[in-house]
């Protein structure tokens, strides 16, 4: 039986029970995937991020409950926040190594800033008929980011996006994720992300995906700054910044819990 700390964050808010949830398992050293991956079931919640240390960084990986992802924004941001307060207090930025490539976070103020991939968005010749059938609704435009991994689906206004009411069992069939943006009330765009098709039938706050998000209302607003609120049902706040082939996204967390697990 092996004993590990496990942490339970609130990302993208700046209050208990808001934001994205994700756990936090640091580790000396791997576990094998099966028991990861049966540690992201367990926890039952969007993420479980872990992390080993590496060189002067560290080696980060993602689990949902059901598979491995190649990106994730909101337990990076969690990771991070467990490393700056609880593990390594006073440290101010780190690196870490993962599937997408070298990813660093920084604290700057009562935020942490992620520095992450552009996206970037591509033309869909036949939009599949299950997604409108899906959400229940019909999008103004449909794109694909550029790996195959998300519907990008526009709408008029939030009030769309908000009254979307989706039938998840259809949108698993697509195999993707899908995006539902539009103008935001109170910031510069709203969002909904729905991905059952990898184990989470609604993200509360999903930072991987405004690495499209950021370009696209970036080139639509004419300006290189994006304040995005996700509009779930917990809502999440986003503070994102376009730079070339890179783009800052940044936002606050709040430790919920932390504990050990035994496996």
């Amino acid at each position: 039986m092996t004993k590990l700390r496990i942490y339970q964050v609130d990302a993208f808010t700046d209050r208990l029970f808001g934001g994205n949830p994700a756990a936090v398992v640091p580790l000396d050293e791997w576990l094998d995937d099966a028991t990861m991956q049966s540690i992201g079931l367990e926890n039952n919640l969007a993420e479980t991020a872990f992390f080993v240390a590496e060189n002067q960084g560290f080696r980060l990986r993602w689990f949902t409950p059901e598979v491995e992802v190649k990106l994730c924004g909101h337990a990076t941001l969690a990771s991070a926040y467990v490393l700056f307060n609880i593990l390594e207090p006073g440290r101010r930025k780190v690196r870490f190594e993962t599937q997408s490539g070298a990813l660093t976070v920084a604290a700057a103020g009562e935020r942490l800033v992620m520095d992450f991939p552009r996206w970037s968005l591509d033309a869909i010749d036949n939009v599949p008929a299950a997604l409108a059938k899906g959400l229940h609704a019909t999008p103004r435009q449909v794109l694909s980011t550029d790996d195959g991994g998300s519907l990008f689906c526009v709408f008029a206004s939030e009030d769309d996006v908000r009254a979307i009411a989706p039938d998840f069992a259809t949108l698993r069939t697509l195999n993707a994720g899908v995006i539902a943006t539009a103008p935001g009330e109170h910031s510069d765009c709203a969002v909904r992300y729905f991905a059952p098709a990898y184990g989470v039938d609604e993200d509360a706050g999903t930072g991987s995906i405004h690495c499209a998000l950021t370009p696209y209302w970036a080139e639509r607003l004419s300006k290189n700054t994006v304040h995005s609120r996700q509009i779930s049902k917990r809502g999440s706040e986003l503070f994102c910044e376009l730079k070339g082939h890179r783009v800052e996204i940044a936002g606050r967390a709040v430790k919920y819990l932390d504990g050990w697990i035994e496996v």
